[in-house]
């Protein structure tokens, strides 16, 4: 065989790329601090809640998300474990972010799904676990907060089964709940595996293997505690789901773990048997065929583009999942869309924010190409004949607001700001057809996306807007020959707009005037989602 071919399979066969999904609050970005951790990646992890002069969390960057304690943009963190190369895709949990988490999940081969103990399933993780799903992404959950006084184990199990659809089959079970949560009893090993609480959680949690008859275990968890759990552990072995990682694989059974990100219990037995359990990338869909990971020629798409990761430098940086073949640093590929030819000379790797320039990468790996504006979401690379990846969608915007410059003097800042936010997928912009580019319209799927925007205006582009708030809730692009766009004006009731390609999208204020101008209109298409485009109109 090639050396060089080999050489390839070897890397390819070595990488990990998942994401985490979960709904807000569930300790996400806990979880992904402590996974750096383990990896080596940090030396200290840090805390959402921290106090004061404690370290900050690595995956929440933007000033804005360390203010408000939640995840707003997708982060990219890479360590190795376990000889593994793994990729994190760190996705937003609040709902408002959630096209881009879906943006992200395309770029995944796997998911991790945690669940709150104390919550059960929520209704974000169900909508993230349904986009895995539909993507065929095998999912492992994390059921965290073991440490508090959360639900009994087997109703958090019967629950995942019943609302979401999937078996579950307990790799890890926890001894001990609340305040006597002592560590987990790992089921593949036979092993009971006792944790000692390390400073804030803030270091690695020294993990020792136990056994329920030491007098510490008994004292801390009870007799009855430990009668109660080795009944828990028969009755698994007796009517739980048995594991295959083939089924795993396609997506029809979950792995379940127990622990306590914030304590790092139960983090390290997880983290041991993830990287087995995680496939190394996998064959895509493409408009020629389905690629194999190990095919010799490079390819890969964008699936986000970040402007003004570094402030100092105002830069903008398209992220791409590479799917197939070697990266090398200079080479020149083929952008698909516009027909040119890119060289590739300023790729990066990532820890958030951070960055580090590199000579190559392999499929699975995620990375960093410095843009100078010519890529888009969704857009293809490669070398040889074209081909093209299953396109990433845009969705309806759900909320309108109107934007509002306080200093007209900072216009040619407001065009630049607006372009390069809508152009990452922060939000997305349009254009009153008779006032056109002098009051833009923006559209979201959660009204938190317009306090990012203003706040990211403000501090990265020094542009104070305010916004007017439109009274529609629905919109779809309309397709259809000789349409009459004034058809769809009826005042404060719905209104015809362009987006940034010229597309038209009707505003409606509610789901009975949609229907109605479906039923009026039936040789017009009424399209949910459309693929992301970038035209020449400018936003003021």
């Amino acid at each position: 065989m090639d050396a060089d071919l080999t050489r390839l399979r070897t890397a390819v066969a070595l990488r990990r790329t998942f994401a985490i999904i979960s709904h807000p609050d569930a300790g996400k970005t806990t979880l992904t601090e402590k996974l750096l951790l383990y990896g080596g990646a940090v030396h200290l992890a840090g805390s959402v809640k921290q106090k004061a002069g404690g370290r900050q969390t690595t995956s929440d960057w933007m000033e804005i998300e360390r203010q408000r304690g939640i995840s707003i943009s997708t982060s990219v963190l890479q360590f190795t474990y376990g000889g593994r190369q793994m990729n994190l895709l760190d996705t937003p949990g609040h709902n408002d972010f959630s096209e881009d988490t879906y943006r992200t999940l395309a770029a995944a081969d796997a998911a991790v799904m945690l669940i709150d103990s104390v919550k059960g399933v929520e209704p974000q993780t169900i909508k993230l676990f349904q986009v895995c799903r539909m993507r065929g992404i095998p999912i492992a959950t994390f059921i965290n907060k073991m440490d508090r006084s959360g639900r009994d184990p087997f109703d958090l199990l019967d629950e995942i089964e019943r609302v979401l659809g999937i078996p579950c089959s307990p790799i890890t079970w926890p001894v001990g709940s609340g305040t006597s949560f002592i560590g987990v009893y790992d089921r593949p090993d036979h092993k009971l595996l006792t944790f000692d609480r390390a400073e804030s959680g803030s270091r690695r949690a020294p993990m020792t293997e136990s056994t329920f008859d030491e007098d510490w275990v008994r004292q801390a968890v009870g007799e009855t505690g430990i009668a109660r759990v080795k009944e828990e552990l028969a009755l698994l072995e007796s009517a739980g789901n048995p594991f295959d990682p083939e089924v795993f694989l396609l997506g029809q059974v979950t792995p379940v773990f127990f622990g306590s990100a914030m304590n790092n219990f139960g983090v390290e037995p997880f983290l041991d048997r993830f990287v087995d359990l995680a496939p190394p990338p996998r064959a895509r869909t493409t408009s020629v065929g389905p690629l194999a990971p190990d095919e010799p020629r490079f390819s890969g798409f964008v699936f986000k583009i970040q402007a003004n990761m570094d402030p100092q430098h105002r830069d903008r940086v398209a992220f791409v999942r590479i799917c197939s073949g070697r990266f090398r640093r200079g080479m020149q590929v083929h952008h698909v869309r516009t027909g040119g030819e890119l060289t590739l000379s300023r790729p990066v790797q990532f820890l958030a924010q951070e960055r580090t320039v590199i000579d190559e990468a392999y499929s699975g790996d995620i990375i960093g190409l410095w843009d100078p504006g010519v890529l888009r979401i969704g857009d293809t690379l490669c070398e040889g004949a074209p081909l093209e990846f299953e396109g990433i969608p845009r969705f309806s915007p759900e909320h309108f607001v109107r934007v509002r410059l306080e200093d007209p003097l900072k216009r040619k800042q407001l065009k630049k700001g607006l372009d390069q936010l809508s152009e990452e997928g922060a939000v997305q912009l349009f254009f009153d057809r008779k006032r056109l580019e002098r009051e833009p319209i923006l559209g979201a799927v959660g009204v938190l996306q317009f306090e990012v925007i203003q706040a990211r205006l403000k501090s990265e582009y020094r542009v104070n807007v305010g916004f007017d708030q439109l009274p529609f809730h629905l919109a779809r692009w309309i397709e259809g020959d000789a349409l009459n766009l004034d058809k769809f004006e009826l005042s404060g009731r719905t209104t015809c707009v362009l987006d940034v390609e010229n597309r038209p999208l009707v505003l409606f204020d509610s789901e009975w005037l949609l229907q109605m101008a479906q039923t009026d209109n039936p040789n017009v298409r009424f399209i949910a989602a459309v693929q992301p485009g970038r035209g020449t109109r400018s936003a003021a």
